[in-house]
């Protein structure tokens, strides 16, 4: 048994509406360009310290990284190195004009949001995002993080418990009421 409840209860429920292959792909897909959307223009503010610049995006992706080590520290770091590389990304094309970074960003955003909406329609199940926007969001990018390890065959009694967890949920949910 995993020993991080926060950790089990977050993956469980964000899990659960996210079995089906297809989905958790275009997820895979869909959640790291809805960060660059949400990215390139945390990069226009920034400033330059000590020689090293630093903006917006690379404060809010510290700030997830900060709350993410509270549930499991291997896949914070992952996190973190998916982060800044992703901010550099979206540096490079916020330093484009504002008419091709705005619109690359607002493609990012709602491209993102609209192939989640898909998966979730293959599915058959309601996104997280419509029952818990906060959880949602703060929930995805972890997720993929820990998709990406599950792929690498990384942790695999995590993802056990973590499934024996969704179906016990299942069950119980069918189960009628007395």
């Amino acid at each position: 048994m995993h020993d991080n409840n926060k950790l089990m209860d977050m993956l469980t429920g964000y899990a659960a509406s996210h079995q089906h292959p297809f989905n958790i792909f275009v997820h895979m897909i869909g959640i790291p360009t809805i960060m660059i959307g949400v990215l390139i223009p945390l990069t226009w503010l920034g400033v330059e310290l000590v020689g090293i610049a630093l903006n917006l995006g690379h404060v809010a992706m510290f700030g997830f990284f900060l709350f993410y080590v509270t549930l499991d520290k291997l896949f914070a770091g992952v996190f973190l190195v998916f982060a800044l590389l992703l901010t550099q990304i979206a540096g490079y094309i916020g330093e484009q004009p504002l008419a091709i970074s705005g619109t690359v960003a607002a493609a990012a955003f709602f491209g993102g949001y609209v192939a989640q909406f898909i998966g979730h329609a293959v599915e058959k199940s309601m996104p997280v995002l419509i029952k818990h926007p906060i959880q949602a969001n703060l929930a995805a990018p972890f997720f993929t993080v820990v998709e990406m390890v599950k792929i690498l065959g990384l942790r695999d009694d995590l993802f056990h418990e973590m499934q024996a967890q969704i179906a016990a949920r299942r069950e119980q949910d069918a189960a009628p009421s007395r």
